[in-house]
């Protein structure tokens, strides 16, 4: 697999005061925004069956979630982001076990790998930034994302983004401190977005992902 950044991420339920507790915890808005998720997979959704995510969103373009190799448990997730479409397509294809184009980008081979909308819905997100200590200004930033959709689902994310394996313990770490912070109960796992929307307007495809993992635990998050 290419390579590409290491996303540590953990989802929790958000109060109606989440953003007065953030801004006590220091955290700095970083932005509102609004935005179009589109998710693409097989009919028989082999690419979410195998812990793999194909986006398309609304003015940032495609991106391909891969199960990280950390293999720590717990309430949270790690995942690969690949964001370059030759990487991307490559990875399609070798997941699909089919033969690669020469050049291409991913709108191309959506047809060629029978790879058709399964998802797409609104996200109206407010992003924060906080950093936990002053005395380590080149350790990753802590981010929350505070999500509502337009299918009346609301989900909040504390993500840190690293570079090697090695990092994600303590990328953990930090996680599980600031969630204690803004009053997240220890084991809660809160559904992904796309999880609830599956739930609600195709409880087949959601059924055959639950039963295809599970002896896993990646339906219990998903990405986001």
């Amino acid at each position: 697999m290419a390579q590409g950044l290491i996303e540590v991420e953990r989802k929790f339920v958000p109060g109606p005061d989440m953003e007065e507790r953030l801004q006590e915890l220091g955290g700095t808005l970083e932005r509102r925004v609004t935005f179009r998720d589109t998710y693409y997979d097989t009919s028989e959704l082999s690419l979410m069956r195998s812990d793999h995510w194909l986006r398309q969103r609304q003015g940032s373009g495609w991106e391909l979630k891969c199960p990280g190799v950390a293999g720590i448990s717990g309430p949270h997730n790690e995942y690969v982001e690949l964001t370059s479409e030759s990487a991307i397509v490559a990875e399609l294809f070798e997941l699909l076990e089919a033969e690669e184009p020469e050049i291409a980008g991913v709108a191309a081979v959506l047809g060629p790998l029978k790879l058709q909308e399964v998802a797409s819905f609104i996200t109206t997100r407010s992003s924060w930034k906080l950093a936990l200590s002053e005395a380590h200004e080149q350790e990753p930033l802590l981010r929350v994302d505070l999500d509502s959709t337009d299918f009346g689902y609301a989900v909040g994310e504390v993500e840190v983004m690293v570079r090697e394996k090695a990092e994600v313990p303590a990328a953990l770490e930090k996680i599980f401190s600031f969630s204690r912070m803004l009053g997240v109960p220890a084991q809660e796992k809160a559904p992904a977005k796309l999880l609830v929307y599956l739930q609600r307007f195709r409880p087949l495809d959601y059924q055959r992902l639950l039963e295809a993992n599970s002896s896993s635990e990646a339906t219990g998050d998903l990405t986001s």
